[in-house]
This record gives C-alpha cells, sequence and structure tokens, in this order.
C-alpha cells in the first residue's frame, strides 16, 4: 500500500470515531502543553535571574570575612571582622586585574524627616561604590573622597525614602533628615531601580561615607564587605586570585591555612543561580512528562480496542492480498497521526499558557528547542505505543479474523 493510500485510510479511521479519538488526544495534549509552559517559566526565571544579576554589574566581586556557616555551626565572631582598613586601602593600588574597589559597611533603622519615617537601611561605601553596583545619581550630587576623609555626614538616597520622608513632590536635595538621631544632608537622589526577582525594594536606601558610618553609626573598625570590579567580565577569575593572594599575604595565611574570608563573583552567583533553575525546571519537566506516558498507555489501549473493533475488516483485507506489514502501518499511522495532532494542539495551549503566565507578571519564554522536542517525544509515543496494536493485527490469521463475531 503507498504512502498516501495508508494516510488516507488512517485519517478515515481516526474520523469514523471522533469522540474515542479526542480522548485520546487529551492526555497528548494536556501532557505537551504542561512542559512547554514548565519549561517557558523555568527559562523565563533563568534568564530573568540572568539579567537581574547582570544589572548588579556582571564583573562585580564581593569580598566577606569569614564564612557565614562551616560544617553546620555558626563561626566565632571574630572570624566576621577580619577584613580591616588596611585591606582596603592596600586593594587601591597595584592590582592587574582590579578596577574598581569600594568598602562597605551597613546599618538598618529608622529615618526621620519631621513627622515622617520609615526604616531603611545605611550604606557605608566609597564613590567608587556607584560604579561598581551601576548606581545612577538622578538628582543632585554623590559624595566625594574629601566627604569620606572628613567623615561628613552627608547622603544620598532611594526613591522609597525620598516617597516616605518627602511626600507632596517636595525637593530633598539640602534638607537634613535623622538616622538613629545622626543628622544626614541629602546631596542626591538615586535612580529609581525598583522591586528585583526576590521582591526586595531596591530603592529603599541610604548611601554614606564608610568612615562616617562606621565611626558615626556602627562603632566598628571593620567592614561587612568589600566590593570590587574587575576589569572584564572575563577577568573575573584572575581578579579572583589576585585578591586571594593580596589577602592572604595580609593575613598571614600560611601555605595550607585556610582563608578567613570568602570571595564571590556575581558571574559565580549568575551560575549557580542558573543551575538550581535548571534543576527545578527538570523536576517539573520530568513530572509533567508523566502524563505524556499515561496518554501514551492511553493511545495503546484505544488502539487494542480499535483492532479488536476491526478485526473483520482486517481479515478481509488481508484476504484480498494485504501483507502484514500493510496492516501493521495501517495502525501504526493511526497511532502517530492520533498523537501528533494532539502534540500540534498541545504546543498551541503551552503557546496560550505561556503568553497567560506573562500577563500575570510570571517571567516565561518557549524555548524554540522544547517545542521541537515535544513533537518528537510525540511521535515516538505514538510509534512505540502504536506497536503493540499494530502487531497484535499484523499477526492475525485471516480466516479466524472474517469469522470474528
Amino acid at each position: 500500500m503507498s504512502f498516501a493510500n495508508l494516510i488516507r485510510v488512517a485519517i478515515t479511521a481516526i474520523l469514523s470515531n471522533k469522540s474515542r479519538t479526542l480522548l485520546s488526544t487529551l492526555g497528548i495534549i494536556i501532557g505537551v502543553a504542561a512542559v512547554i509552559i514548565m519549561m517557558a517559566i523555568g527559562q523565563g526565571s533563568k534568564e530573568s535571574i540572568r539579567k537581574e544579576i547582570s544589572k548588579m554589574g556582571s564583573n562585580v566581586i564581593m569580598i566577606r570575612p569569614g564564612a557565614d556557616m562551616r560544617g553546620g555551626v555558626r563561626q566565632d565572631p571574630s572570624a566576621m571582622q577580619t577584613l580591616k582598613i588596611s585591606d582596603y586601602e592596600s586593594m587601591l593600588s597595584g592590582l592587574k586585574y582590579v578596577q574598581h574597589v569600594s568598602p562597605e559597611v551597613s546599618q538598618s533603622g529608622q529615618v526621620v524627616n519631621g513627622n515622617n519615617n520609615t526604616t531603611t537601611t545605611v550604606y557605608g561605601v566609597s564613590p567608587e561604590y556607584m560604579t561598581i553596583k551601576l548606581w545612577t545619581v538622578q538628582e543632585g550630587d554623590c559624595f566625594t573622597d574629601e566627604d569620606v576623609r572628613k567623615n561628613a555626614k552627608v547622603c544620598l538616597i532611594g526613591k522609597t525614602v525620598v516617597d516616605e520622608l518627602f511626600p507632596g513632590g517636595q525637593n530633598p536635595i539640602g534638607r537634613t533628615i535623622r538616622f538613629k538621631n545622626i543628622p544626614f544632608r541629602v546631596v542626591g537622589v538615586l535612580k529609581s531601580k525598583g522591586y528585583n526577582n526576590w521582591g526586595m525594594d531596591q530603592d529603599n536606601l541610604m548611601i554614606a561615607p564608610y568612615t562616617t558610618v562606621m565611626k558615626r553609626l556602627a562603632a566598628q573598625n571593620y567592614f561587612s564587605t568589600i566590593n570590587a570590579s574587575a576589569l572584564s567580565e572575563e577577568l573575573s577569575d584572575k581578579a579572583i586570585e589576585e585578591l586571594t593572594q593580596l589577602l592572604r599575604e595580609n593575613h598571614k595565611k600560611k601555605d595550607g591555612e585556610d582563608d578567613d574570608f570568602t570571595i564571590r563573583s556575581q558571574q559565580e552567583i549568575m551560575e549557580t543561580m542558573s543551575t538550581t533553575m535548571d534543576t527545578v525546571t527538570l523536576i517539573l519537566v520530568v513530572a509533567a512528562a508523566f502524563s505524556l506516558l499515561v496518554a501514551g498507555i492511553g493511545i495503546m489501549n484505544i488502539m487494542l480496542v480499535s483492532v479488536t473493533e476491526r478485526t473483520k475488516e482486517i481479515g478481509l483485507r488481508m484476504s484480498v492480498g494485504a501483507r502484514g506489514r500493510d496492516i501493521s502501518r495501517q495502525f501504526l499511522f493511526e497511532s502517530i497521526i492520533i498523537s501528533l495532532t494532539g502534540g500540534l494542539i498541545g504546543i498551541g495551549v503551552g503557546y496560550l499558557g505561556s503568553w497567560v503566565a506573562m500577563l500575570m507578571s510570571l517571567p516565561a519564554h518557549v524555548p524554540v528547542w522544547s517545542v521541537l522536542l515535544s513533537f518528537g517525544v510525540c511521535a515516538c509515543i505514538g510509534l512505540i505505543f502504536g506497536y503493540v496494536p499494530a502487531r497484535k493485527a499484523a499477526l492475525m490469521d485471516p480466516i479466524e479474523a472474517i469469522r470474528y463475531e
């Protein structure tokens, strides 16, 4: 039997039982749509996280004292005080792969302007922090190195702080606000960054000279973080090696002795998050793919019923010269067509579901390869689960088939 005839006969047989065919394809439709939607949300979330981290600078390197946890036990507080001013000053010159360096020390509390107040975090940094973290001053100016040397009580504030302390469109530039009863003169307003993917308001902050925060607010002589930026993203690993060597020398660490600091690059964080999202996506896709397995079993059951119902037809075809492989191909084609039809509809439903997810503010991106993979899986399901019914039909005895009631 020719290929065209096989297709025609298969379609005729499928259309003769529309309700049964619809129920058979329903499992495929749901399975394919679920896989595509899960992949879309997983990939969309991954891309969204990568973009969010890139906004903070893809070549950023963060140096923190000690390690927050080691062996499941929190370290002694002294281990979290290992980054000193001398470490920061030694990074300001002589480093080949490091472009900018800024210390960081932070304090959270209430900031007040007249009768208005809000809770925020003040970050004590150097002016280079603005370049490292890609912050832009929208109004006013940034504080200077001279302000850092003089422990000046000046600050930059985010849009959220502006809205809370200066309602009604008041101009905050030049005004004095109080953080823990310490007066700070507002010299600039930061350009808004909005909320990040973790739901954190990036505009609820103050930025001030690190010397001011350390001496007037935190009363400490160590940093919680030192931020740096490599010359480029590609040179981040070399910059980390350079910083590690410098800090080990500063802290007089011998060969084989553990570091008392932790260095992480933004690229490393990005790769870790991507790996995590890939794992989560894989788990979701595997869970959704089980519905395809169930759908394939459903197709096989329907095709077995169809073979039984058409036993006489099979016997007549064989009696007029049809070979076993012709009968086998006929039922295989029916199974594949049912599966592929369900797959195509499922792809459409998957795209629709991804679009609805985007309307609900969920990051979603349908990768082309996931569509091609779903289509290929549908073809395999039709072939694999159609084999048993097709073989049963091909092995029938034509005389017994004709006599079948």
